[in-house]
């Protein structure tokens, strides 16, 4: 029998519903939803989703902006061993439809702003049967009395599935397990000390790996959850202040933006303990200089079911944090050789919070996990107290981080070649001072032709997401070149960031 040895997300609700019942888990719109009251409406919402038949495995595709019903969702599918399918909202409609295709959900739950999306996905493609908008008939008809009969699980099945960035030019899906998440989860509990007591604010999407390590792991804790649907400085600083806000999640511009709203001096955001995420040094120490609160650095990825290392920003400056509990990192050489402690190479993990494989992608998988290893595409170094320090990506998996997004070079490369104009191009990252990496995208033109930057920006816009357009477009005759032929980036890179 599964269930005895197993731990569930909807498990957790329960145990909240029951030694937490009076206690807020959610706030959101000046309203507060308690503990019980989430479990009441996660099981509802659970019957609903039982009785359209969907049997164990089914995806269900979300397309949403940050909302309440992400929480009913999240509980409802782990009772009943169905797998979400989150979806970054700001990819462009040619990469929300691949990533239906790849899937095949069932059904679509969106917002108001996704629903003529949603309609024409649901015309595309004869597999996803209903589609339905939060807030909205019939969607708030799925909760329904009375609670649904929980179906059994195994601790590996798939429960979330999240496309990173492209890998041979097509994104792939990430397939997290429950008792992933949980473990990612309660790593987080221990770091930052959460327990019933801590609010989290939801800035991060909910459709990101990091934005619901947060957020579960503050409900694996017991504590609180402030939802916004979307960043706005003043309104953050605003909550965290009434709401008594301990931790939230920041990716450039996030901190910046705030710190320009702190500037009048009205608070110093008191209650605010930690922020953890990306930053520079430079932001970091006038964030801590005009708050109480620490910030955390941290390195992970989706196919690590979230953050496996953090510490502190200035507790060793440099480094990406200390390895946490759960994760068995080490560094290997390009032939998978263990290098020791002070070598650079690849990073590799091992542990529970390894992620399940890529959805359909078994070739891919091998290569991935060869030598019993999670091979992470990124290069490190780890001294002798465990802190690893970040050191780039290797080559064939090269990638470019603007505002904790990310976007493989190759994949801007293959939208920019299509265009008429275009002859060769080199897309590589560069410093940004908004969104610490900035895309860059060296081109060369036909004979004949000529191009502008907004021109070859606004051709990438209806075929990528926004956040995946090169911010610096430069024009050359000819790009550098290696003795045999190819494109020589490592030269391009030294010359023109």
């Amino acid at each position: 029998m599964n269930s005895l040895r197993n731990l569930t997300c909807y498990n957790i609700y329960e145990k909240n519903a029951l030694f937490r019942a009076d206690s807020t888990a959610i706030h959101w719109n000046d309203q507060d939803t308690s503990h019980a009251e989430l479990f009441d409406q996660t099981k509802r919402l659970a019957n609903g989703l039982q009785n359209l038949n969907l049997p164990a495995g089914s995806r269900i595709g979300i397309l949403c902006k940050n909302h309440p019903a992400f929480f009913h969702i999240f509980g409802a599918a782990s009772a009943l061993n169905l797998v979400l399918v989150l979806i970054n909202r700001r990819l462009s409609s040619e990469e929300i439809s691949y990533i239906i295709e790849d899937t095949t959900p069932a059904l679509l739950i969106c917002d108001g702003e996704m629903e003529e999306q949603g309609k024409k996905l649901q015309e595309s493609f004869s597999f996803v049967e209903n589609l339905f908008v939060v807030n909205r008939e019939p969607f708030n008809n799925l909760y329904q009395e009375p609670a649904c009969e929980v179906v059994d699980c195994n601790r590996h099945d798939p429960y979330i599935i999240i496309h990173t960035a492209a890998v041979m030019g097509k994104p792939r899906g990430a397939v997290l397990s429950q008792e992933n998440i949980i473990l990612a989860n309660q790593q987080i509990v221990e770091a930052f000390n959460l327990d019933y007591n801590r609010t989290y604010l939801n800035i991060l999407p909910l459709f990101h790996i990091m934005g619901v390590n947060l957020g579960l792991a503050t409900l694996q804790a017991g504590g609180r959850n402030i939802i916004i649907d979307k960043f706005d400085p003043q309104q953050v600083v605003k909550l965290v202040d009434e709401q008594k806000v301990s931790i939230f999640g920041s990716f450039p511009p996030i901190l910046s933006n705030i710190l320009e709203v702190l500037e009048n001096g009205e608070t110093t955001l008191p209650s605010l303990e930690s922020v953890v995420g990306l930053e520079t040094p430079e932001t970091v120490k006038k964030w801590e200089e005009a708050t109480n609160s620490s910030f955390w650095t941290m390195y992970g990825q989706t196919e690590t079911s979230g953050l496996i290392t953090f510490a502190e920003y200035f507790t060793k400056p440099g480094s990406a944090g200390k390895i946490s509990t759960l994760a068995n990192i080490r560094i290997a050489d390009d032939f998978d050789t263990l290098l020791p402690c002070g070598s650079t190479g690849e990073i590799l993990v091992r542990g529970p919070l390894v992620f399940q494989g890529y959805w359909n992608s078994e070739e891919l998988n091998t290569h991935t996990f060869r030598e019993g290893w999670h091979h992470t595409g990124d290069l490190g170094m780890i001294d002798q107290d465990g802190y690893l320090f970040f050191k780039g990506r290797k080559a064939e998996k090269e990638l470019i981080k603007p505002g904790g997004e990310n976007v493989f070079p190759a994949e801007v490369e293959k939208v920019i070649l299509e265009h008429e104009a275009v002859r060769e191009v080199c897309v590589f990252g560069v410093p940004d001072p908004k969104f610490g990496e900035g895309i860059k995208a060296l081109c060369s033109l036909h004979e004949g032709h000529t191009l502008t930057k907004e021109k070859l920006v606004s051709f990438c816009a209806t075929r990528i997401a926004g956040y995946k357009k090169p911010r610096y477009v430069e024009f050359i005759s000819e790009l550098p070149k290696t003795e045999d032929g190819s494109i020589d980036r490592a030269t391009i890179k030294s010359q023109f960031a």
